[in-house]
């Protein structure tokens, strides 16, 4: 009886150990791609040996662990969904034995738990140390900044907790849940976590739409578009007459120093033509099954991966309607590899591995491609670390609500697992019914408006309307039209 409990003990032990190596592991390999993105933006004239480069260092390291910590969690479902799907095909493998539910468990806990650390503590430590210059009176050095970093940070604690006390008690003002709030790592911390996981749906739900259609876009510029009745030959001859025309008045206003101050405009105006030139002889060198296979391949991939994540909001909407077990929900269990839950098996999970990958990259597109938040768009090595930080909380708040999201969709109907199935906001079904509704309607509208647009111009047009300048993308996107043809009268 006892050897039997020492073999239980040790295959725990073996397991647990195990479980942390793998986690370890697979952390690992986060960070390290994290890493190589960040220092590929981040600026370099501040790489430089003194205490600002100490303090910059430190960011980034904890910007790094935040971006791991982001692609763990838009990595949780899709792992999560495989795991699943391979336990179910090979049940008695020995070799997959280390996938359990356990491991699936610890890795939603811990991404949880480091999303909730980066989020209230690492990343407001960052920031607030990267500004930081010491007290005044205090000697200057390293620690006068991390004292004044940490009387920020707990100045900044008392604050959200009281902000979070005083909507609770406005929202529900009842004794019980007045005295909850007491209770700081069971109730309060969890509680801030689901508002914060509430506004990080409704980020998801602003971003998403825009970056549907604005993937048509940014793909149409990655790829080679095919060539119809285009002579590429003559519009590159414009184009370089046009680089010499330029390259002439620079070399005119760089000798006559009254026209110095217009050389700025001349330069910009010149990495503009090149720019194009260079377009058009990746067009001309193009094969061409890139030219025309490629890119319409592409568009129908984007436009049925759309059509898909609509088509399957819409049929959750009816799930909710019909029946309320449809509403998302947290599982604490951890048998995994006991049912399938997609429909049609390993071909449907692989499609919804690609639909919520296909949305969490439309949702960043869709981020940077709002006004407020372009700013924030980094840079090829010329990227500040205050905006490196910002650009981690936001792709952070994203990815944390990337499997809210995918669930409260019906995308997948895999339930969640750790904290993030304790989310209050889940059972309420108007909350629930009204994101999908949202979602459907603007991801429709943002469609109807992109692929409309060439027709709406051509209305403007020929009603007469196009002289009142109702759009400035109209008007920038005719000035480049005339700048890569290359007929225009200047020359």
């Amino acid at each position: 009886m006892e050897e039997d409990d020492v073999t239980i003990r040790e295959q725990n032990f073996h397991s647990q150990v195990r479980e942390y190596i793998i986690c370890f592991l697979l952390f690992a390999v986060l960070y390290i791609v994290s890493y190589c993105v960040i220092t590929r933006y981040k600026r370099k004239s501040d790489d430089q040996e003194d205490e600002d480069a100490i303090v910059n260092r430190i960011s980034m390291y904890l910007c790094t662990f935040t971006l791991a910590v982001s692609g763990g969690a838009v990595l949780l479902l899709p792992f999560s969904i495989i795991s699943n799907e391979i336990l179910l095909s090979f049940p008695k493998n020995y070799y997959i034995q280390w996938l359990n539910g356990s491991l699936i468990h610890g890795l939603w806990n811990l991404v949880s738990l480091f999303s909730n650390l980066c989020l209230f503590v690492l990343m407001p430590f960052a920031y607030f140390f990267l500004e930081s210059e010491g007290f005044a009176g205090s000697k200057k050095g390293i620690k006068a900044r991390v004292l004044e970093t940490f009387v920020m940070l707990f100045l900044l604690g008392l604050l959200i907790l009281g902000i979070v006390w005083v909507a609770s008690a406005l929202i529900d003002n009842d004794a019980a849940s007045m005295e909850s709030l007491y209770d700081l790592w069971d109730f309060y911390l969890p509680y801030l976590y689901s508002c914060i996981s509430l506004m990080g749906g409704l980020f998801l739900l602003m971003c998403t739409p825009v970056g549907l259609s604005r993937m048509f876009t940014v793909m149409g510029q990655l790829l080679v578009k095919p060539t119809i009745l285009v002579d590429l030959d003559e519009h590159i001859y414009c184009i370089q007459l046009q680089e010499e025309a330029v390259v002439r008045r620079l070399n005119g206003t760089t000798s006559n120093s009254y026209f110095h101050g217009n050389s700025r405009h001349l330069y910009k105006e010149l990495d503009h033509i090149r720019n194009q030139r260079n377009k058009l002889e990746r067009r001309k060198k193009a094969s061409a099954w890139e030219k025309n296979l490629l890119y319409p391949v592409v568009m129908l991939i984007l436009l049925a991966g759309t059509a898909i994540s609509v088509l399957l909001v819409a049929l959750n909407i009816v799930y909710l309607l019909v029946d309320e077990t449809a509403l998302p929900k947290g599982s604490t269990e951890r048998n995994i590899g006991n049912a399938s839950l997609s429909t049609y098996g390993v071909a449907q999970a692989f499609v919804e591995i690609i639909l919520m990958i296909y949305l969490m990259v439309s949702s960043v597109v869709g981020f940077y491609s709002l006004r407020i938040f372009q700013e924030l768009t980094p840079r090829k090595d010329d990227t500040t670390m205050t905006t490196i930080i910002g650009c981690c909380v936001s792709i952070l708040v994203l990815s944390s609500a990337l499997p809210v999201m995918s669930r409260t969709l019906g995308i997948t109907r895999f339930d969640l697992l750790g904290d993030f199935g304790r989310f209050n906001w889940l059972g309420n079904f108007y909350i629930v019914l009204s994101y999908n509704l949202l979602f459907a309607v603007v991801t429709t509208l943002c469609l109807v408006r992109k692929f409309t647009s060439a027709v709406r111009e051509e209305l403007l047009k020929a009603l007469g309307l196009d002289k009142f300048n109702l759009s400035n993308c109209t008007t920038d996107t005719e000035s480049g039209k005339h700048a890569a043809s290359g007929h225009q009268k200047t020359l």
